[in-house]
């Protein structure tokens, strides 16, 4: 053992805590926690025992330093884990795919007037968050479910309560699906107790929805209005549809999360269903990749804490197949996401849970299935590609991550580079970077190249020991310039600046699709049929379509604000006034004068010129 790992051993607390396991090039093979973590980390390298797998063996000879972090609890332990798990997403830990992309929806309470909307983002802004969905498709079927039961703004105009925003009101309001809060065709109580409604439909108490529209509607009709009670009454039979289809009869007033479990090879499928009151009110599947020697214990216990950790709603019951490593910390984990509540994991053995387990489980297995059809038929030639790349360029063995840099610009403004990150031939979303460039004027990609991999080597630094890095990248097992020779060239010499010297480095050509090695005078010429080419093309186009689509966020951004900034006598407040009344310059120069001369702070003199200077 390394005298340096040992000394490290011999300093750990026998304490709760987390700890990370790196490689020499720095990088988190394993995220663990232990009750004793000086216990727990040093019988890794103790005699080896009859139950220990060949991943664990594997990755301890692959150890060169140990780090630490304490915790008051196992419970806090569990959380850190989860957080760190998905920070780096250790090759040997059991990881949600794509973690970092669910999506969830949210209604923004602190808005005066509440908007519902899909995003992918968990803020502590005072919304309301409800997910997370395992797909964009499963967010897409719920909205549309809530659109069509209730009506609330889309919009982002800022709207408050008693100031009207808008002059005329939107098509949705024609059309009924909004209420028209823009023009005070509701008041704020109103508007918010509709979007109570939607919250408690969102959480499966439908039936107290339903009371509610029940006792709504018999009242408009015994005041004679018929109409209304006409629209209450299609609302309530849609939302009795609803209950009928989802009801689940056995299970009535119970409240819990079934979580059915598939593996095949490396990977899981974890099916999840969401019972509240009886009723199915969520179903949803969510892959994961696990080592192979890993336990389906060891997946249930991952798959809670990842997935609980970014939960809106956590039910006071969850049934598992196999119950979890330190049951007594994940079932004190849940209790602390639900406020103190208690939260129990639960293996029924028999009778209707078990069978709805099981029900489960076979819906997960059918989705691993279908999932295992597409890997199959993508692994074969992405393993070709990636073992081709690596003989043209003279490498050891196939790169498990590439990175693969672009820079774009129009006469050296706004001057943007992307990363983009493939990993083990796949395209790595959660890692993709963007860098806007601040130290070169003008139009100088080579200078560019350089400041992008300066500032991308400094992520990568070496680490005290003991302290958990608050960011840090990954380091690739090649980097791909998109140009020739002298971006190569620019790029590879500001990385050896930075103490980068052991990393292939290749330029790609746009013209002729040729590679340029450092170290080679030729270029590397590909076939036009080699998947290694369509590999390293997929990977300079992603690139560039990522730097371009920020480059345009940026340029449109810059141009909002030169279009009202260069107008006289329009300040930093009229500014703010006229987005917030029309919500772009294009709605300002489409209103009339009498339109922005109603803006606080406007007047028909100035709204004259505001819309004449803007029509230049």
């Amino acid at each position: 053992m390394d005298p340096r790992l040992e000394a490290t051993l011999r300093r750990l607390p026998a304490r709760p805590g987390v700890y990370l396991l790196r490689d020499p090039r720095d990088e988190v093979l394993y995220v663990g926690k232990a009750q004793d973590l000086r216990s727990r980390v040093r019988s890794y390298w103790q005699r080896q025992t009859a139950g220990e797998t060949h991943r664990i063996r594997t990755v301890i000879d692959r150890v060169a330093n140990v780090e630490w972090t304490l915790t008051d609890s196992v419970s806090e332990a569990l959380l850190l884990e989860a957080n760190l798990i998905k920070r780096y997403r250790p090759r040997y830990n059991v990881r949600l795919k794509d973690d970092k992309s669910y999506p969830y929806i949210r209604i923004t309470l602190a808005d005066d007037f509440p908007r519902i909307e899909r995003t992918r983002k968990l803020r502590d802004d005072g919304s309301r968050y409800f997910g997370p969905y395992a797909s964009a498709k499963s967010v897409d079927e719920a909205m549309d479910l809530i659109r069509r039961l209730f009506r609330f703004r889309t919009c982002t105009i800022e709207i408050h309560d008693g100031q009207r925003a808008l002059r005329r009101p939107c098509l949705l309001y024609h059309i009924k699906r909004c209420q028209g809060p823009c023009v005070e065709a509701i008041g704020r109580e109103a508007y918010r107790a509709d979007i109570a409604q939607v919250e408690l439909f969102l959480e499966g108490r439908q039936e107290a929805v339903a009371r509610q529209v029940r006792v709504e509607m018999e009242g408009a009709a015994e005041a004679l209005e018929f109409e209304k009670a006409a629209v209450l009454r299609d609302k309530l039979r849609s939302i009795e549809r609803t209950m009928e289809s989802q009801k689940m009869a056995a299970y009535a007033r119970t409240q819990v999360d079934v979580l059915g479990l598939a593996r095949r090879d490396a990977r899981a499928a974890v099916q999840v269903f969401a019972i509240r009151d009886g009723k199915l009110v969520g179903r949803d599947v969510f892959l994961l990749e696990t080592p192979r020697d890993t336990s389906d214990a060891e997946v249930v216990g991952g798959f809670i804490e990842q997935y609980y950790l970014r939960a809106a709603i956590v039910p006071p019951a969850i049934l598992v197949p196999v119950e979890p490593p330190d049951a007594d910390a994940v079932a004190e984990f849940l209790s602390a996401r639900r406020g103190g509540r208690k939260a129990e994991v639960r293996v029924p053995q028999r009778g209707e849970r078990r069978e709805l387990l099981d029900l489960a489980a076979r819906n997960a297995a059918e989705t691993l299935e279908r999932e295992a059809a597409k890997w199959l038929a993508d692994e074969g030639k992405t393993q070709e590609a990636l073992e081709e790349l690596a003989i043209a360029l003279g490498m050891a063995g196939p790169p498990a991550r590439i990175e693969c840099y672009d820079i774009s610009t129009i006469q050296g403004r706004e001057t943007v580079a992307s990363m983009v990150v493939f990993e083990d031939g796949r395209p790595a979303n959660a890692e993709y970077r963007r860098f806007r460039i601040k130290g070169v004027a003008g139009q100088d990609d080579f200078a560019s190249h350089a400041e992008v991999m300066r500032r991308r080597f400094r992520r990568a630094p070496a680490g005290e020991e003991g302290v958990v890095e608050e960011v840090r990248w990954r380091m690739p097992d090649l980097v791909v310039i998109d140009g020739g020779k002298g971006q190569l060239g620019a790029a590879l010499a500001s990385a050896t600046e930075a103490g980068v010297s052991d990393l292939p480095f290749v330029g790609l050509a746009k013209e002729r699709e040729e590679l340029f090695l450092p170290d080679r005078p030729d270029p590397v010429v590909l076939p036009s049929t080699s998947p290694a080419l369509h590999l390293v093309q997929r990977l300079r186009d992603e690139a560039h379509r990522f730097a371009i689509t920020y480059h345009r966020d940026l340029r449109s951004k810059r141009a909002v604000r030169s279009a009202l900034d260069e107008l006289p006598g329009v300040g930093p407040a009229r500014k703010r006034a006229l987005l917030r009344a029309f919500g772009s310059v294009r709605r300002i120069r489409e209103a009339s004068v009498e339109d922005v001369a109603a803006v606080p702070g406007i007047g028909s003199a100035l709204a004259e010129r505001i819309l004449s200077g803007l029509a230049e």
